[in-house]
C-alpha cells in the first residue's frame, strides 16, 4: 500500500541519485527490503528510519504522522473491547480516570513534539 512516507522515500532516493542497491548496501540489507519500503508493503523499523534520515539528510515526519493516525485508529477499536466489569482494587483504582484520559487523547491528538 503506497503511503506518503513510501513516496517520499522513493523521491528522496531518486533525487540523491542512489539506486535501491546503493541504499540497501548503506542499510546493510537486501535490495528487496528497499523495494518493499518504497512500495509501502513493509514499514521501516526505527533503526532504518534513522539511517535513512542520515542517508538523505532529512527527517521523515510524514511517516510518524501516518503511524500516529494508524495507532490512534487501532487503539480506538481496541478500547471498545475492554472489559467493563473489572473489579476495583488498589491496582485498578486509577483505571477509569486513565481510560477517560486515553479517550480524550485519542479524540484530540496533539501536534507532534508537544507534551
Amino acid at each position: 500500500m503506497r503511503t506518503q512516507f513510501s513516496a517520499d522515500l522513493r523521491l528522496a532516493r531518486r533525487k540523491a541519485g542512489y539506486t535501491q542497491a546503493d541504499v540497501a548496501a548503506l542499510l546493510c540489507d537486501h535490495q528487496s527490503v528497499v523495494s518493499e519500503l518504497e512500495d509501502g508493503t513493509t514499514r521501516p523499523d526505527l533503526t532504518q528510519i534513522i539511517t535513512l534520515s542520515l542517508i538523505y539528510g532529512r527527517s521523515f515526519e510524514a511517516f510518524f504522522a501516518e503511524m500516529m493516525e494508524d495507532c490512534t485508529r487501532r487503539l480506538k477499536r481496541r478500547l471498545k473491547h475492554l472489559p467493563s466489569n473489572v473489579r476495583q482494587t488498589v491496582h485498578t483504582f486509577n483505571r477509569g480516570a486513565s481510560l477517560k484520559a486515553l479517550h480524550e487523547r485519542l479524540a484530540n491528538p496533539r501536534p507532534h513534539g508537544s507534551a
